[in-house]
């Protein structure tokens, strides 16, 4: 990936986090930035049976990685930040394919740049990922794998908030976001929301009011550009204080399927229900210009389990580059999992490093793969989840389904949802680990994907096992070894993989 492109709005993150965080720190009774810097180096060692994923010819390469890193965690009174970046160079011992370079980033955060007022959310992402949904699959991000690219997805949404007096409560924002690939088979996104937002004042009214109004605007540099405008209004009603209705009437505007934008009549209907502090139930159906949408999430926490079950259908601008219905990896699951938690983005960051840390697990353990698109799609995904978090023990399970269809009929531009196909993938996989002592943890992983498509031909399941031993060899470095089968069905590239890794990891 060019590095140029990739870090240029690394830097602008990071300049932004620098200047607002010190900037804070001055004068007497100013609150106390709280910024937490670490550094670090993995060097990680494969020895692998099948480096080209070939189903003829496989080769065994000796593949060496090094990735220095850096984590930030900013956590003060204007500025709440998580950023995590390595660079990982790849060599292959056998001269199999060229050395080259990977980023991986993970950062979001909120700045209050106007007290109680003016905000800005920015996230960013950089992960490698899967091209199309019936090409070569696979779980790793060294195999030499024509189907894997480099994406790097970035958004800034700077919003207002505030009470009209004593009538109504605003908020009003804009949210752009960019999505980009090495890959020429994929288009590069753009996105652009834009949402005002007004409701009734007091929450102590058992009937209130709200009304919307927005417009998204999505552009692919290998399609087109389509726009939606919408306008809404809608009633809640608190039956209870764990039980709240809601109805919703409005328009949209859209160029979805026709080159120009046609009107059309939308609502939907929901319940929140809360029958306890642990536990909540939401559910909200519609009708839009496609047909109709649904969202239902179910939620119970004990005091060492999180169960979740998810349903939604909707439009997807950028199905998979954003992580839009799907869970990327165990880093994703544990971090969804604490959502409700009451913790902030960054406590929630930190609490899922630690969790993988002292359970010896890879945050990069895939869960749900997808794939890239070119055009506005609708989405069905369907997720259930457990993470079960003992004293010595953890578990984590997850099954997903997601279904894509393409929901612009006038692009010409050629993905896996052209000509009206429908790509289906389901899942699941469970991961395990078992404290051996304070120091040592052995943990095993089982995964399991298949995708269709309108063909026999396009079927795809790979599964995949793994076992890990990890631990502490030093104050601030830690070890571990691992064994990994990958087995991949399919009509024209089946192929197996085995392979031992070794990781060394030292902070600093």
């Amino acid at each position: 990936m060019n590095t140029e492109r990739v870090m240029h709005p690394i830097a602008t993150l990071l300049m932004l986090s620098g200047t607002v965080a010190w900037a804070q720190d001055v004068g007497p009774g100013a609150a106390t930035q709280v910024v937490s810097i670490s550094a670090r180096v993995s060097v990680n060692e494969t020895v692998t049976d099948n480096v080209a994923l070939s189903s003829t010819a496989a080769k065994s390469d000796q593949i060496t990685e090094v990735s220095p890193g850096v984590h930030v965690d900013i956590n003060g009174a204007r500025l709440k930040t998580y950023f995590d970046y390595s660079l990982t160079h790849v060599d292959y011992a056998q001269g199999t394919a060229a050395s080259r370079n990977q980023n991986a980033l993970n950062t979001f955060g909120t700045w209050e740049a106007v007290d109680n007022w003016a905000f800005l959310d920015f996230s960013g992402n950089i992960s490698q990922q899967t091209i199309s949904a019936f090409g070569t699959q696979s779980t790793n991000n060294t195999a030499i794998n024509a189907n894997r690219t480099e994406v790097a997805s970035y958004n800034l949404s700077p919003y207002v908030k505030g009470r009209l007096g004593n009538a109504a409560n605003y908020e009003a924002r804009i949210s752009r976001s960019v999505s980009s690939s090495d890959s020429a088979a994929a288009s590069d996104t753009a996105t652009t929301n834009s949402v005002v937002k007004v409701s009734n004042a007091s929450a102590f009214r058992s009937l209130g009011w709200t009304a919307d109004l927005s417009r998204q605007q999505a552009s692919y540099s290998a399609g087109r550009t389509t726009q939606a405008d919408t306008y809404s209004l809608g009633l809640t009603y608190e039956v209870t204080p764990q039980v709240k209705l809601s109805a919703n009437a409005g328009q949209e505007s859209n160029n979805y399927t026709s080159l120009d934008k046609q009107n059309y009549s939308t609502s939907s209907v929901g319940i929140n229900w809360f029958p306890s502090e642990r536990t909540s139930l939401s559910a909200l159906t519609g009708k839009r210009s496609f047909g109709n949408t649904h969202n239902v999430s179910f939620e119970h926490r004990s005091a060492r389990t999180v169960w979740r079950f998810s349903d939604s259908k909707d439009v997807s601008t950028t199905p998979n580059q954003n992580g839009v219905g799907i869970v990327g990896n165990l880093y994703d699951l544990f971090y969804s999992q604490l959502e409700g938690s009451g913790l902030s983005a960054t406590e929630r960051a930190q609490r899922v490093n630690a969790l993988l840390q002292l359970y010896g697990l890879s945050a990069n353990i895939p869960v749900i793969g997808g794939f890239l698109t070119s055009a506005i799609a609708v989405q069905r995904s369907q997720n259930l989840s457990l993470a079960l978090l003992g004293i010595r023990d953890t578990i984590t399970f997850l099954l997903s389904r997601t279904e894509s269809n393409r929901l612009d009929t006038i692009t010409s531009v050629v993905d896996n949802l052209s000509s009206g196909a429908t790509v289906v993938q389901n899942g699941f996989s469970i991961n395990y680990s078992h404290r051996l002592t304070p120091d040592y943890s052995l943990g095993l992983s089982l995964s399991r994907q298949n995708t269709s498509g309108t063909t026999t031909a396009e079927e795809t399941t790979l599964r995949s096992f793994n076992v890990n031993l990890s631990g502490k060899v030093g104050r601030r470095t830690a070890a571990s070894l691992g064994l990994r089968r990958v087995v991949s069905d399919n009509a024209t590239t089946p192929y197996t993989e085995n392979a031992v890794t070794g990781n060394l990891n030292v902070q600093f």
